[in-house]
């Protein structure tokens, strides 16, 4: 995916960014977008100039990253996340940028009642995945994994483990163990193509309960022999996601059918999609 449609029919080239796995959008073309200026980096410039605080952070809010010229070259081009792009959308006094900055102004105020109140985000969640389609069964286990997922993770930071790369290694350890499969392989068998898929919302009851036992079972045996550090976190996780996958292994030897789905549920309707997951549930 090398272009993006956002702010309406506006062409906004975009890129993967693997060091952070976070999409990145040229601010060239969000900026020429919201304003129609007929010499955008004059714009910037001054956008820049407004606001020394802005300007101070550009070079982290605005990384240089290759983006596809449109002359055919690829050239380093400024990119921002979406975090960074809404920073620079404030700056912009543009008819066009204000449902962006009411937006932003919500989401802000959603989030700081959550911090208040953690059980609204979790409401907002189940809120969305019903919205999706998903069934009210399917939404528990999806719930109940993230939270089991974020006391792992809770548990590797507090044993040293750093953060994003170390974490997806660990995690493929566990994947590999359960499923026999790295997250990056499952993707490729549930025909999931997009970096943006997320792969836990296309699993099917058993793969989120297997997913679950081997996260759990690795932060039980982390606590268990105090595992610090990388080198001894990664045996547990792979120790972890032995256990989870034995159990697999024993169910699909008594049922006679294997956990792993080739199943996603990224193009169906929601109705199919509720109908579908019901029936595997029942």
């Amino acid at each position: 995916m090398s272009n993006i449609k956002l702010f309406e029919s506006a062409q906004i080239r975009s890129v993967w960014n693997e060091a952070d796995g976070k999409w990145y959008f040229s601010v060239a073309d969000v900026v020429h977008a919201l304003t129609d200026s007929a010499n955008v980096r004059d714009y910037i410039k001054k956008m820049r100039k407004r606001e020394p605080e802005l300007n101070t952070n550009w070079g982290t809010i605005c990384p240089p990253l290759e983006l596809l010229a449109p002359d055919g070259k690829r050239r380093k081009t400024q990119c921002a996340n979406a975090e960074g792009l809404l920073r620079i959308i404030q700056s912009i006094p543009s008819s066009k940028a204000e449902p962006f900055k009411r937006w932003l102004a919500k989401v802000g105020y959603e989030r700081l009642e959550e911090i208040e109140n953690p059980e609204l985000a979790t409401a907002r969640m189940r809120e969305l995945y019903k919205a999706k389609g998903y069934s009210e069964e399917w939404i528990e286990k999806r719930v109940r994994g993230i939270a089991i997922r974020d006391e792992l993770t809770n548990e590797w930071k507090k044993r040293g483990v750093k953060e994003q790369r170390e974490y997806s290694i660990l995690t493929a350890e566990i994947s590999r163990a359960t499923f026999g499969m790295t997250p990056a392989e499952y993707k490729a068998f549930k025909s999931l193509d997009k970096p943006a898929d997320n792969l836990r919302d296309h699993m099917n009851d058993l793969e989120l309960i297997f997913t679950m036992l081997g996260e759990a079972s690795t932060t039980e045996i982390a606590r268990n022999k105090d595992a610090q550090g990388y080198v001894e976190n990664r045996n547990t996780a792979v120790a972890g996601g032995a256990v989870a996958g034995r159990a697999r292994r024993d169910l699909e030897k008594k049922s006679g059918k294997r956990v792993a789905s080739p199943e996603n549920y990224k193009s169906l309707p929601e109705a199919v999609v509720r109908k579908k997951l019901n029936k595997k549930e029942n």
